[in-house]
């Protein structure tokens, strides 16, 4: 037996090296679609050093799950596609099966703090909102009534009255701008992209889907 007084736990000294804190998990864990309140109750019944650091198959598991959350959330920012009318109405499809659509929502609400944000999720067919405020607030209704009915009484903002290009038209022009033919390297710009996020609503029938090899004819390739 160790009588040293400085003596550490090894488990205390790694500290937070993976796992989170008990705050982050009670907030996020009911996020989670696969959630069970008895969860909860597991946790308080583990040294936190032990979650942090995944030291029993429970916590791997707790850890797991937040981390899920988290991922979806994330993909769901970077790679959701939005579409903005002249009436300063952001709009976007979203697939979330975990309880994040606020934080995607927030996200969005960051970085268009002028606009109104409407996110139609396919998963449970709910559109969620976030007002100039930050309010928030899901609705049980199709995006484009959604979207007409928060239009309606806007009045037309001058920042967007002019809009003449579509989503997939932005794009288009984005990468062709970022791109040289002549060093065109497939590899790296899908190595940017993960092949799950080609599943999101958003980037199904994107032009993203061009510049992959799975989606090129033999023609391409000797052009």
């Amino acid at each position: 037996m160790n009588c040293n007084n400085n003596y550490k736990d090894p488990m205390e000294v790694l500290g937070r090296s993976k796992g989170h804190s008990y705050e982050e998990l009670i907030e996020n864990l009911p996020r989670h679609y696969e959630f069970n309140p008895t969860l909860l109750q597991q946790i308080k019944n583990i040294p936190e050093a032990i979650l942090r650091n995944h030291g029993s198959s429970i916590a791997k598991k707790i850890n797991r799950m937040v981390k899920e959350v988290f991922k979806e959330a994330y993909r769901a920012e970077q790679f959701t596609r939005t579409e903005i009318n002249n009436k300063s109405v952001l709009y976007g499809v979203v697939l979330l099966k975990h309880k994040v659509i606020d934080i995607v929502l927030k996200y969005f609400h960051k970085r268009w703090p002028n606009c109104v944000i409407c996110l139609y999720n396919e998963y449970n067919q709910k559109t969620g909102i976030i007002n100039e405020e930050g309010i928030i607030q899901e609705v049980k209704e199709p995006l484009q009534k959604v979207i007409d009915r928060l239009s309606k009484n806007r009045s037309i903002s001058p920042y967007f009255e002019d809009i003449e290009f579509s989503n997939e038209e932005i794009f288009e022009a984005l990468y062709q701008s970022q791109n040289i033919t002549e060093r065109e390297n497939l590899r790296f710009f899908n190595s940017m992209i993960p092949k799950n996020c080609y599943k999101l609503p958003g980037m199904r029938k994107g032009v993203e889907k061009k510049y992959n090899n799975k989606n090129r004819k033999l023609d391409d390739f000797i052009k």
